[in-house]
């Protein structure tokens, strides 16, 4: 059984009660423990009152969708990974669920094994194992803020920035091979999401520049070269 599964507490949130049993008993036997509700309501109250490894959200739901309650916990700075189920597989879809801050996006229908990989996918992510050499994991400096490529943390006057388990994996991947340019398919690659698409990337990359730039709209460190992909600049 999976060490890492053995661990993880995930929260199931969907409406449907044969889907959610379901889920509950699979996940359960690839060995997560499994705590499952019907609606945002009763996710909230779960959320308030134990800590979760992972979120697994349908999108639509009575009340408040899984979109809503995504973007709500990221307003208050919970960066809990999340993972969207819905049945919309659409790109635009896709793009809607990174902009509100989810980690990964799966259509329904869908095979229970990819759920369960995707989740394990996200949740090594998430652990931040470093991977490289330790010299090569120096500091980068991003203006008044430093980031630790090893334990994938953005520090700046403040303490630690929050970030996604996937925008800290961006900036991962991005810091370990400064200067060059990664296009969006290795980038994709990197996340462990090779099928995202360009503009999902493009997603990702904009909400990693609102927690890293002074300005947004005129990036200093994560630059766009043009129709090559993205680099990053350090600088003070």
């Amino acid at each position: 059984m999976n060490g890492m599964a053995e661990t993880a507490h995930l929260l199931v949130v969907d409406d449907d009660a044969r889907l959610r049993d379901l889920l509950q008993r699979f996940l359960t036997e690839q060995g997560f423990r499994v705590t499952a509700v019907a609606d945002a309501a009763a996710a909230r109250r779960s959320i308030s009152a134990m800590m979760f490894d992972l979120l697994v959200l349908d999108v639509m739901m009575p009340g408040e969708s899984g979109l809503a309650l995504a973007e709500s916990l990221r307003r208050e700075g919970n960066e809990v990974p999340i993972l969207m189920l819905t049945a919309r597989g659409a790109p635009e879809d896709r793009i809607a669920g990174f902009e509100h801050g989810v980690d990964d996006y799966l259509p329904k229908p869908f095979d229970p094994r990819e759920l369960a990989l995707r989740i394990r996918t996200i949740l090594r992510r998430a652990a931040q194992a470093p991977t490289v050499q330790p010299l090569a994991n120096a500091p980068v400096q991003l203006g008044h803020r430093w980031f630790d490529i090893e334990r994938a943390e953005l520090r700046g006057p403040d303490g630690v920035v929050r970030l996604t388990g996937g925008e800290a994996s961006l900036l991962q991947a991005l810091a370990r091979r400064v200067g060059e340019v990664l296009s969006r398919e290795e980038i994709g690659t990197a996340l462990g999401t090779p099928e995202a698409g360009e503009r999902a990337i493009d997603v990702q990359v904009t909400r990693l520049r609102r927690k890293v730039e002074a300005d947004p709209r005129e990036p200093r460190f994560i630059q766009t070269i043009r129709h090559r992909g993205y680099v990053l600049r350090p600088g003070p």
